[in-house]
């Protein structure tokens, strides 16, 4: 069967005779709001770190939109974190030339308190421990190089594509040898504690450098140390400073970093819902993490994927607004510290884990969903399936259903719940490109948004709700044999649920 909506022929084959699915496909795919929303998150508000200022206006403006929507909605505080919020990052090459360098400051660095300059040193390789700490008071004053540089910054898919074998295992092997003999250098200092080491020394700053693999892209995360300031610098531009201290040419930085230590600040999920009026004590749950890394704007991780669940809840209130189960969006608080918003959720709403029907979670990427796993439930495939069919071809026609499923990615929020039994689903997106260019890095910005796939995506969500909503029986719970797991050759452990940690704790 195929329906015409409007004034042009937006056809569309439909698997049901359904009128909610119609109008469902109406709202979401010809009057979507994806574009307005991802503009005011990724510009206006932008990154969204644990404990920042722009988390908490985040939170202020999913639930300002959950109003203007006729939602209800509330935040639910679950704890504290270490509130930071950064300005200005500026970093230059002063000598031996003058060049202004990529740089981003690392997560809850201090300030540099106005500019401040500092000769570049690299670690020396030692013969002896008593080599290495006669050398470290030598680091006064000085900018420290945390990493190893990286023999060439050009995509590997590229060098694989344009180089000769020989060339590509050179460069490989060369990579590995000289990331060996750097973790061999900070090994005299604490290894992976190093910073504090030359910080608590007398070192001036910190800097390294975590190249994604991509054209450009680097991963940034929080600061070593807490005591002197610290960035990462992009991968082209840490192998300028690295190889011009190697090669004894005294290069020397000059640093203008802005943050400021806000104490210890509340942290909060967002929960919108929708009552159940036949069942109000059995729950579809959709959710996504609304807090980011700070150096880009958190638009695939997770912009995208609170906009789809903030999106699919604005068409389900226009289409559904009645549900037949309590239907829930869950924007949860930070993920990215190690699922603390939907683990304290989980841990705080008892009766939500004890009358969930399904729970449906994004957190990867821009594109289409293209796979839904039943990750390990034994029947949970047969309910799947049945809400999958009410889907029209244009969106279903992407997605592979895996059934019983092996939990086969255990580092998103979905787990939270899955944890205890519940069926908790994730809701994939293509993975790879997102990992290496997006996931955590200075390039997750509004511009990586494909609209098409995202308001695909918030139709899907709405669409699912509704089936499970809908289902006159409760998904089963038994659990199927997860896939060997080659470590041990034996089946694959259920996920565990952990505490969630409610407070940085110093960190």
């Amino acid at each position: 069967m195929t329906a015409v909506y409007g004034h042009h022929a937006a056809a569309q084959t439909f698997r049901a005779d359904d009128p909610v699915i119609r109008q469902m496909w109406t709202v979401g795919m010809e009057q979507s709001q994806t574009e307005p929303l991802a503009q005011i998150l990724m510009d206006l508000i932008g990154p969204r770190l644990a404990g920042s200022p722009n988390l908490d206006a985040a939170n202020d403006w999913a639930l300002d939109k959950f109003e203007e929507w006729g939602v209800p909605a509330r935040k639910e505080q679950y704890g504290t974190w270490d509130g930071w919020q950064f300005g200005i990052t500026h970093v230059d090459l002063i000598a031996p030339r003058v060049q202004t360098l990529e740089a981003e400051v690392l997560a809850w660095s201090p300030s540099t308190g106005g500019p401040m300059e500092g000769d570049v040193v690299i670690v020396p390789e030692f013969p002896s421990e008593v080599a290495a700490t006669q050398w470290l008071p030598s680091v006064e004053g000085k900018i420290v190089l945390l990493s190893a540089p990286e023999p060439m910054c050009r995509a590997p898919h590229e060098l694989e594509t344009n180089a000769t074998p020989q060339t590509v295992e050179r460069l490989g092997q060369l990579r590995r040898e000289l990331q060996q003999s750097y973790r061999q250098r900070l090994m005299p200092f604490g290894g992976r504690n190093a910073a504090q080491r030359f910080a608590d020394a007398g070192a001036a700053g910190i800097i390294s450098s975590s190249w994604s693999g991509g054209w450009g892209v680097n991963k940034v995360f929080s600061a070593p140390t807490r005591d002197i300031p610290s960035v990462d610098l992009s991968c082209e531009d840490y192998g300028l400073v690295f190889r011009m201290a190697e090669n004894d040419q005294r290069p020397r930085i000059r640093m203008n970093i802005e943050a400021e230590d806000l104490g210890e600040v509340p942290q909060f999920n967002v929960i919108a819902e929708l009552r159940g009026t036949e069942l109000p004590d059995e729950y579809v749950l959709l959710g996504a993490h609304l807090d980011s890394w700070h150096a880009g704007t958190g638009a695939t991780d997770n912009g995208t994927g609170s906009i789809m669940m903030m999106e699919a809840m604005r068409i389900l209130k226009a289409t559904y607004p009645n549900p037949r189960r309590t239907i829930m969006v869950g924007l949860w608080g930070p993920e990215e510290m190690g699922l603390i918003g939907s683990g304290a959720f989980r841990e705080d709403h008892p009766e939500v884990m004890e009358g969930l029907q399904a729970a449906f979670n994004q957190d990867n990427g821009t594109w289409r969903i293209e796979r839904i796993e039943a990750q390990g439930l034994l029947y949970a495939g047969q309910h799947i399936a049945r809400w999958v069919s009410l889907v029209p071809d244009d969106i279903a026609q992407h997605i592979t259903l895996e059934f019983p499923g092996g939990q086969n990615n255990a580092g998103s929020d979905h787990i939270s719940f899955l944890c205890t039994g519940a069926p908790s689903f994730r809701l994939q997106a293509a993975y790879d490109e997102y990992r290496q260019y997006t996931w955590h890095t200075n390039r997750d910005t509004y511009d990586k948004i494909v609209f098409d796939d995202l308001k695909n995506n918030a139709t899907l969500a709405a669409m699912l709700a509704y089936a499970a909503s809908e289902d006159p029986e409760r998904v089963p719970r038994d659990r199927a044999a997860l896939p060997i797991d080659p470590r041990t050759g034996e089946p694959r452990q259920w996920v565990r649920c952990f505490p969630p940690r409610r407070s940085a704790g110093g960190r």
